[in-house]
């Protein structure tokens, strides 16, 4: 079974869709880099929203999420964003832990899976 690559690079790639499922890279914010969590969990969301319709689907047929936060203490605030976009009773399986992330002002990390189907 061949791999799809979305926006590959010499690093990673942006997805890899692999039978029925893709694969998405962990998200961090671009546009609101430095900003506050609410702001980085929106402009992450976006991108994801945005990579998933590439690959063909959409957030309904997220199975798994990854959340990493810098600081657990904004795990409210990134909740609260987060759940204004899940769809109810379409919601992944999903953890959320505090880590040190690759650079400074990036506050938030998502990665999730999904269903083509």
């Amino acid at each position: 079974m061949a791999l799809k690559r979305i926006e590959p690079g010499n690093r990673m790639s942006a997805a890899v869709i692999h039978g029925n499922k893709v694969y998405l890279a962990g998200f961090t914010p671009e546009a609101a880099l430095g900003k506050s969590v609410t702001e980085q969990t929106r402009d992450v969301l976006t991108q994801i929203d945005e990579t998933l319709k590439e690959a063909g689907t959409d957030k309904t047929k997220i199975i798994k999420a990854n959340i990493w936060l810098t600081d657990i203490k904004t795990f409210g605030e990134m909740n609260a964003v987060w759940d204004s976009w899940v769809v109810p009773g379409q919601t992944p399986a999903r953890a959320t832990v505090e880590a040190k992330l690759a650079a400074p002002g990036i506050d938030v990390e998502i990665m999730v899976e999904a269903a083509l189907d």
